[in-house]
């Protein structure tokens, strides 16, 4: 079985190129939707951003929120830029690359 954790890791790796997923998002998909907060700590303590891209998951209104990569937000943006995501004033149109995930039983 899955910890909290595995599950947030396994959910955003799933995240494709091109798309970006909610802290709100993953907390939901992983079976707990108030845990978002939960989320923004995995992200940042991700020890492998090859394969959960933590880049690709920001705020409920599209917003960027920390990324301890690089430059910080600036490089997060950078590459949601590189992969097609548009960032305007630093917020994405959740309306056109939210990532429309359906919840597994499984998971």
């Amino acid at each position: 079985m899955q910890t909290f954790i595995e599950k947030i890791y396994s959910i955003a790796s799933m995240i494709p190129k091109g798309k970006v997923s909610t802290y709100k998002q993953l907390a939901q998909l992983a079976g707990n939707p108030r845990a978002y907060r939960a989320v923004g700590s995995a992200m940042r303590k991700n020890p492998d951003t090859t394969i959960v891209p933590c880049h690709r998951v920001v705020g409920s209104d599209g917003k960027m929120h920390g990324y301890s990569g690089g430059e910080g937000i600036e490089t997060k943006i950078i590459k949601l830029r590189n992969e097609g995501v548009k960032v305007v004033n630093g917020k994405v149109n959740l309306d056109t690359f939210l990532w429309n995930k359906a919840p597994e039983k499984s998971l």
